[in-house]
């Protein structure tokens, strides 16, 4: 495949999981914001989200990985390619990582 070709799949998974969860509030009191979806091949696909608060993302994964069937369904109605992967669900470390770096980088220098 080409990389347009890989890169617009990749869009349109992560554009219905973040309708699949909007539509479907799996934790009550959690912000799940879909960050991307790894698409290595026409096989498998990995969604990765975050969470806020972060003390629920254990919470939200393990409800992710329960709903994963619901979304695979939820991907043959309103998705236009075939095959349809198997999916799975992650928290994005890197998403994790990159606030981190942000919330240390835009922090004030203390006076002494």
């Amino acid at each position: 495949m080409n990389d347009y070709h890989d890169t617009k799949l990749s869009q349109q998974i992560a554009q219905l999981a973040a309708d699949f969860f909007a539509r479907n509030a799996l934790i009550p009191g959690a912000l799940i914001t879909i960050t991307r979806a790894d698409v290595p091949n026409l096989k498998h696909a990995n969604i990765l989200f975050s969470v806020l608060p972060e003390d629920r993302e254990a919470q939200a994964l393990a409800a992710a990985k329960r709903a994963r069937s619901d979304f695979r369904e939820y991907v043959m109605e309103h998705g236009r390619f075939h095959p349809i992967p198997t999916f799975d669900f992650n928290i994005d470390i890197g998403e994790k990582n990159r606030q981190r770096v942000d919330t240390l980088t835009s922090s004030k220098p203390t006076e002494m």
